[in-house]
């Protein structure tokens, strides 16, 4: 009986051990366990520790509220110019409701990417070709808004969506390729001709200037000229009039009359005698008296000009 005691005991021991270990449940930081009581749902276990009653509340689902990147499987969409083009994205979803990301659909990560898929399709379909490789940015916020209007149903929200790869078939890539390089080519061209026009302006502007330049200098030198001239012809004017005043100023004094006809007659002999140098021939003048009467008048001055003085 002692035995049979102690195994009932032991067996107590271990039903109630067990009890406790599956009440207690643990929930890791940014996770999230549902708990449902007798096949219903009964609460979400916030992270930390948390008891549920054995046997009766079970864990159905667990979620990561973390952050996830999820990979959309590549597809062939078709433009709005009838061009086949491969897409490959990768979306960013994160549970926002545990509750609906249990029940609200079957598999939220399946609806998720299902819609993704078909919004692409339809957003490129509106495209032509070389628009798809421009609007990247308004095909990834196409796509995220078509999400955000259904994914709160399933209890996720979808953060964005970035496409990773446009691939469109080989020989589109040989013809955008060849278009590129004869784009290249064709810039290459304008800029060597810019090159040139920009040369010639610029060989003309420094001829402009240099002939601006040298037609100031011809100018400036002109000025300087004339400014010189103009100074020495004053110069000069102003020499002759102080002569012209000191030779006034000496006729008005006393014996100057005298000194002047001294001088004109002496002026006069000087030049009749240079006169009659110049030639081999004589020449006198037609009265011969005017000489003599020079003469003497000089000698007289001559003559008066010690008494005066």
């Amino acid at each position: 009986m002692p035995s049979g005691y102690s195994l009932v005991t032991f067996a107590i021991f271990i039903v109630v051990l067990i009890g406790v270990v599956k009440a207690i449940r643990v929930v890791p930081q940014q996770r999230a366990w549902v708990v449902e009581r007798l096949g219903r749902f009964h609460a979400v276990l916030a992270p930390g520790l948390n008891f549920v009653v054995p046997f009766i509340d079970r864990v159905a689902y667990r979620h990561d509220l973390r952050e996830t990147p999820l990979d959309v499987a590549p597809q062939v969409c078709i433009t709005k110019d009838n061009t086949q083009l491969q897409v490959d994205g990768i979306l960013y979803y994160q549970v926002t409701d545990p509750r609906l990301a249990s029940y609200g659909s079957t598999s939220y990560l399946l609806a998720i990417t299902q819609l993704a898929q078909t919004t692409l399709r339809s957003v490129i379909g509106r495209m032509e070709l070389d628009r798809t490789f421009e609007e990247r940015d308004q095909i990834n916020t196409a796509v995220v808004s078509a999400l955000d209007d259904a994914a709160p149903n399933w209890g996720v929200k979808v953060l964005r969506y970035e496409i990773k790869d446009l691939t469109p078939p080989a020989e589109i890539l040989r013809a955008m390729q060849a278009q590129i390089t004869a784009e290249r080519e064709k810039r290459a061209v304008i800029a060597t001709s810019e090159g040139r026009r920009q040369e010639q302006i610029n060989i003309a502007q420094g001829a402009r200037e240099a002939a601006i330049a040298q037609s100031e200098g011809e100018k400036q030198s002109e000025i300087n000229t004339a400014q010189g001239e103009a100074t020495a012809t004053l110069v000069k004017a102003e020499a002759t009039a102080k002569a012209i005043r000191q030779i006034a100023e000496s006729i008005g004094a006393p014996g100057g009359v005298q000194a002047v006809n001294l001088r004109v007659a002496e002026e006069y002999i000087a030049q009749f005698g240079n006169l009659a140098k110049t030639t081999n021939t004589l020449i006198l003048p037609a009265n011969v008296a005017d000489v003599a009467g020079f003469i003497a008048t000089a000698l007289s001055v001559v003559k008066a000009t010690p008494h005066n003085a």
